[in-house]
C-alpha cells in the first residue's frame, strides 16, 4: 500500500476497503494532461513570486513534462495505488526530480487543483462538441440544398398540417443546434475562471498571483471568493443541462428518421452501411443508429439528474461528493460526441424519396388553411373562414374528392367570395409560393435561409 502524501497527522494505514471505495483514479486519470498543464503554470507563478528557485522551476517542469511523456507513451500507467490523479503524478514526480517535487504542492490543495483540471477539461471538451454540431449542421444544410423544391406534409399532432418545404423542415433542426451552441458558449463563460489559488477553503498567506496563473491558462477571469473557487460546480450542471438539450435535439431529430424510414412513411432511406440486420427475419435493414441515438438521450438526463442530485445538500465548502462529479460529466461528454458524429455520418447517407413523399400530400386537405386565408383576404371574419372551409372539406370527405379536384362552382357554393384566384392556391406549390410572413416556408424565406447559412457555415457547393 503506497503512503499517502498527506499521511503525516495519522498512525494508521487506510483500511484496504476505504481505500478502494474513495480512490478516484480509476476515472480521473483521464485528466493527467490537464493536470500537468495546470501545475507548470502554478509551479511557474511560485518561481515569480520568488517561492521556487529558477533552477528548482527547470527541474520541475522538466519532470512534469516527463510524467506527462511516460503516461502518453504507457510507461508510467496510474492504478489503484493511487488515490487520484494528482497524487500519482506528484508522487512520480518526485521519483524522478526528488525532493525539490514537494515543492509543487506549495499554495495550494487538491481541493482547488481538481476544480482547475475540470475547467481545463471542459473547456476543451466544449470547444470540440460545438465544432461538432457545427459539422451536423452543414450536413443538414447540405440535404437541405440538395432537397430545396421538395413539398412534403408539415405535422402537427404527427397529423398532416400545411405543406411545407423539406428544406425549412431540416432548417428548423439547424436552428435548434444554433441553440445548442449558444448555450455551450454562454456556459463556457462560467467554465473560464480560474479557481487555483483558493486553497482548501480559506485563501493562502504566501505571495501568490493569480492573474498571472490565469494569464498562463488562458482564464478570462479569476474566482472572487475561496470558499466558492472549490465548491462550485455550476458550471457543470449548466454544461449537463445545455448537453441535454442537446441530446433531446438529436433524440427528436432521430424519432423523425425512425418515423420516416418505416414501410408506413417511406420517406427516405438510409444506406445499408448505417443499418443493421435481425438475427431472424432476414429482410430486415433497422435503423439502430438513429434509435440508439435516440436511447442515449437518457443517458445524458441521466448525468444531469445525478449532478444535480449531487449537489442539492452540499453546505460549504469542499465535500468528498463532489468526487462524485466526473463519471457523468465524463459519460455525458463521450456520449454527445458520440451521438453527433454518428447523426452527422446519418445524414450524409440519407435520401429522400420525392415521388412517395409528393403522393403523401396528394388529398391530405393540408391547403385548407390557405383557402381560409383566402377568404380572410376577401374580407371574411376569420372565424367564419374557418368554419366555411370546415363545412367544405367534410363535403369533400363525404363526396369521396380532393380538395385538389374542386372546382369554382363547388367552391362558390359554399362561399360567394371565391374567384378564379382561389383555385390556384388548391395546389401545394401555390399556396407555399403564397406565404409572407418571415419565417414561413415560402420559396423565397427558404433560399435566402439557405444562403445565410451556408455563408455562416462556410459551405460553397452544396
Amino acid at each position: 500500500m503506497t503512503k499517502k502524501l498527506w499521511s503525516g497527522r495519522f498512525d494508521k494505514a487506510m483500511a484496504p476497503e476505504v481505500e478502494r471505495f474513495t480512490a478516484s483514479i480509476g476515472f480521473d486519470r483521464r485528466l493527467y494532461a490537464h493536470d500537468i498543464k495546470g501545475s507548470i503554470a502554478h509551479v511557474r507563478m511560485l518561481s515569480k513570486v520568488g517561492l521556487v528557485s529558477k533552477s528548482e522551476l527547470r527541474r520541475i517542469v522538466g519532470g512534469l513534462q516527463k510524467v506527462r511523456a511516460e503516461i502518453e507513451k504507457g510507461v508510467f500507467a496510474p492504478g489503484p495505488e493511487y488515490e487520484d490523479i494528482h497524487m500519482a503524478v506528484e508522487t512520480r514526480l518526485k521519483k524522478i526530480v526528488g525532493p525539490v517535487a514537494d515543492k509543487l504542492h506549495t499554495a495550494r490543495s487538491r481541493n482547488d487543483q481538481v476544480a482547475l483540471d475540470t475547467r481545463l477539461f471542459l473547456r476543451d471538451e466544449i470547444g470540440a462538441i460545438v465544432s461538432e454540431i457545427r459539422g451536423l449542421q452543414r450536413s443538414l444544410v447540405k440535404v437541405a440544398s440538395k432537397n430545396s423544391a421538395l413539398i412534403m406534409p408539415g405535422f402537427t399532432h404527427l397529423q398532416h398540417g400545411q405543406p411545407v418545404l423539406a428544406a425549412h423542415h431540416l432548417l428548423a433542426y439547424v436552428e435548434m443546434l444554433e441553440r445548442d451552441i449558444a448555450r455551450m458558449e454562454d456556459c463556457l463563460k462560467r467554465v473560464n475562471v480560474l479557481p487555483l489559488g483558493a486553497g482548501a477553503v480559506a485563501g493562502t498567506s504566501l505571495p501568490i498571483d493569480r492573474a498571472y496563473v490565469a494569464k498562463l491558462l488562458g482564464f478570462e477571469s479569476v474566482s472572487a471568493n475561496s470558499m466558492d473557487a472549490v465548491s462550485d460546480r455550476d458550471y457543470l450542471m449548466e454544461f449537463l443541462a445545455a448537453a441535454a438539450v442537446c441530446g433531446i435535439h438529436l433524440s427528436r431529430m432521430a424519432e423523425e428518421v425512425v418515423l420516416w424510414v418505416s414501410r408506413e412513411f417511406s420517406f427516405i432511406e438510409i444506406d445499408l452501411s448505417y443499418c443493421t440486420g435481425s438475427s431472424l427475419m432476414p429482410q430486415k435493414a433497422n435503423p439502430d443508429v438513429a434509435e440508439l441515438v435516440r436511447g442515449k438521450a437518457g443517458r445524458l438526463l441521466g448525468a444531469l439528474v445525478s449532478m444535480l442530485t449531487v449537489m442539492k445538500g452540499l453546505p460549504l465548502s469542499y465535500n468528498r461528493d463532489l468526487q462524485e462529479d466526473k463519471e457523468p460529466l465524463f459519460d455525458a461528454v463521450g456520449t454527445l460526441h458520440a451521438s453527433l458524429m454518428i447523426m452527422t455520418g446519418l445524414w450524409e447517407r440519407i435520401r429522400f424519396r420525392p415521388v412517395r413523399i409528393r403522393m403523401s400530400v396528394d388529398g391530405d386537405f393540408s391547403q385548407a388553411t390557405d383557402l381560409a386565408e383566402f377568404l380572410v383576404m376577401n374580407g371574411c371574419p376569420f372565424r367564419e373562414a374557418h368554419h366555411t372551409v370546415g363545412r367544405l372539406v367534410a363535403d369533400c370527405i363525404k363526396r369521396g374528392i380532393r380538395i385538389e379536384d374542386l372546382t369554382l362552382k363547388d367552391l362558390r357554393a359554399f362561399s360567394m367570395l371565391f374567384n378564379e384566384k382561389a383555385l390556384a392556391i388548391l395546389s401545394p406549390e401555390k399556396g407555399i409560393a403564397g406565404k409572407k410572413s418571415y419565417g414561413s416556408t415560402s420559396p423565397l424565406g427558404v433560399s435566402t435561409a439557405l444562403r445565410g447559412w451556408k455563408k455562416k457555415l462556410g459551405i460553397k457547393n452544396a
